[in-house]
């Protein structure tokens, strides 16, 4: 670890109010208590410092998701006993675990905290940013500062499961071209950086303390069709400030040594691609891409088809936003036209060569409509030899199964497929790569460098390239749950270790991964289950025959003979036990369960462990 370099101290910036061109959307938040009182407060006891001292002038930076891993992005900042938000999203369970296909961050500590939680701020409108948001904002009910595209989003999601909520007051739009947020102790600045989807910001979070830059995902892809590229004037200026404390930053694709490919490259792959397919083109991608919807209608204008989305097979209202949403807020917002996109339905009778079909699936999630299509589940649709499904999509860590399982079946059904791995520029990503970073640090001059969003190696290399190039002279690689605390000219250090879990919502139950249910189902799943009913009397002495069942064991038929062996086993073992031993229905339980394992693992093998449920009956 390399100390830092004191600096002197700048003078704090007078703070200002909320700075944009839509000042009506955006408000003050009410000021709190001076922090320039002489009288120290009293310390609370076994508190750490941080959690006790008002007076403390260090910044405080934590992540409840979003370290060592892709999505469940959720970070803290703390000054002065007041907690900032940024971003709030879900992410994929790394193993199935018999529940939903998606988690999100357990919250617990922060709530005990929720009073001086000044306000959740939004860098984006993507799933993993913003999708807890309709589990966990209504435990906090504190306000939303994000930008239009993702407060539409927004509303139209809480409006979908019934949410109540304010639209005025909870969810606070700010300009996309930047804004000045007043949330106090924090001043917030944001500006526009390019990403895959629009209106991404840069946050510059203020204190008296210093400055940190937090970046949200980005990467430096200007060739943009929709919106203006990054604001690299405020980039540089920020970057070259004395007094920025840190640089928490995305690492998702610091791997990639290649140069970012642009989404008008994309537009001429995706031109050719249409030129030369026979039939039909169905092109796959994420909903939210705008961009690309925009980059898919001009290829096919410029390839002599009409592009359309496939809209739901079911037209009953669904408590989500998808694609054909996306497609209406583009055309509101005015990043599509109306005539860029039609509906499959307006031109299903053109002739095969002149459609072009964009639809869900690129990830082969369960109910996506490729998904579906590859299943032979939409009536209305059916895939034909002739058609070409072209993937402008990476696969998201987590679904390379899902994926493969989908190019497998359509490579059966004959259809040709282009993907990432055989066909250049058919995809843009929204997150830096090599190129893009060494451009970056070129620019933004940290003294500690916060690796965040990615894996643990795309995140060294982060830091590496920060100390390298940026000039940073400490990288803090931390694990989620721990608080660094920054101070100017000072070491960062971790001044405290949160214990940070994911939360699975099934339904309308909200359980911790590690739940001992989902532990009980993928035990249930590899090794099977036996059910055991013992009719006993009030001694404990067998009034009958066992009766025993299984699932992925054995057969629970009357005649079958493991089911038969294990009736006898118990039986017997039951039977040994003494008389004070069979009073307690923990030692019948535990006789019958070994009676039933020597059966079982004689028959399937010595490492089988299934899991057992016992139901005594009195007799």
């Amino acid at each position: 670890m390399v100390l830092l370099h004191k600096r002197k101290s700048e003078p704090t910036p007078a703070k200002s109010d909320v700075k944009n061109n839509k000042p009506a959307k955006t408000q003050n938040v009410k000021k709190h208590e001076k922090t320039n009182n002489p009288a120290k407060p009293a310390k609370i006891a076994d508190k750490p410092a941080h959690e006790s001292d008002k007076n403390d002038n260090k910044m405080y930076f934590m992540a409840l998701g979003g370290l060592e891993h892709v999505g469940q992005n959720m970070y803290v900042y703390k000054y002065r006993g007041k907690y900032l938000v940024v971003d709030c999203g879900m992410g994929f369970l790394e193993e199935e675990i018999g529940a939903g296909d998606v988690q999100y961050c357990d919250t617990t500590w922060l709530e005990k905290h929720k009073r001086d939680v000044v306000a959740f701020v939004i860098t984006h409108g993507h799933e993993d940013h913003i999708g807890a948001l309709k589990f966990i904002w209504p435990k906090f009910r504190k306000p939303i500062y994000c930008t239009p595209f993702p407060a539409e989003i927004l509303r139209q999601t809480f409006d979908g499961i019934e949410l109540d909520y304010d639209k005025e007051h909870d969810i606070i739009e700010f300009d996309a071209a930047g804004a000045t947020l007043n949330l106090d102790p924090f001043t917030v600045e944001t500006f526009h950086v390019s990403h895959s989807i629009p209106e991404a910001q840069m946050l510059i979070i203020k204190t008296d303390a210093g400055k940190i830059l937090h970046t949200g995902d980005w990467t430096f892809n200007d060739d943009n069709p929709i919106e203006p590229g990054t604001d690299y004037a405020r980039l540089r200026e920020i970057g070259s400030d004395p007094k920025l404390l840190a640089c928490v930053c995305d690492s998702t694709s610091a791997s990639r040594q290649t140069p970012q490919t642009t989404e008008m490259q994309v537009c001429e792959t995706l031109t050719k691609l249409m030129r030369d397919a026979p039939g039909r083109v169905f092109v796959t991608g994420y909903s939210r891409s705008i961009a690309r919807l925009k980059m898919f209608a001009t290829a096919a204008h410029n390839a002599g088809r009409i592009a359309a989305i496939k809209e739901r097979s079911n037209p009953n209202p669904v408590p989500f936003v998808g694609l054909p949403e996306f497609r209406e807020i583009g055309i509101d917002m005015k990043y599509l036209n109306d005539d860029d996109i039609y509906l499959h339905r307006d031109i299903r009778d053109l002739p095969v060569e002149k459609q072009a079909i964009f639809l869900t699936g690129s990830q082969g999630e369960k109910f996506a409509m490729l998904t579906r299509l590859c299943a032979g589940n939409v009536r209305e649709l059916k895939l034909l030899p002739t058609d070409t499904v072209i993937f402008s999509a990476i696969i998201i860590p987590g679904r390379e199964q899902d994926v493969s399982a989908l190019y497998n079946k359509l490579a059966r059904m004959g259809i040709k497929t282009h993907t990432i791995f055989d066909t250049d520029h058919v995809h843009a990503s929204g997150h830096a790569g090599r190129p893009e970073f060494e451009r970056f640090y070129d620019m933004v001059h940290p003294q500690v460098s916060i690796p965040m969003h990615g894996d643990y190696i795309n995140e060294m290399l982060n830091g590496k390239m920060a100390m390298e190039r940026g000039g940073a002279k400490q990288m803090m690689v931390v694990h989620n749950g721990e608080m660094i605390a920054l101070s100017d000219g000072e070491p960062a250090y971790v001044a405290e270790t949160i214990e940070t879990k994911f939360v699975v919502m099934e339904g309308e139950t909200e359980r911790s991964a590690d739940d001992q249910v989902y532990k009980n189902r993928k035990k249930i799943a590899t090794n099977g289950a036996v059910f055991v009913t013992l009719p006993v009397d009030k001694r404990g002495f067998l009034k009958g025959t066992p009766e025993v069942s299984s699932a992925g064991i054995f057969e629970t038929d009357d005649t079958g003979f493991m089911k038969r062996q294990i009736q006898i086993e118990i039986a017997k073992a039951i039977d040994d036990l003494t008389k004070t031993e069979r009073k307690d229905k923990n030692n019948l339980a535990r006789a019958a369960q070994a009676a039933s394992n020597r059966v079982v693992r004689a028959a399937l093998g010595a490492d089988k462990k299934p899991q057992y449920v016992f139901h005594f009956i009195q007799k």
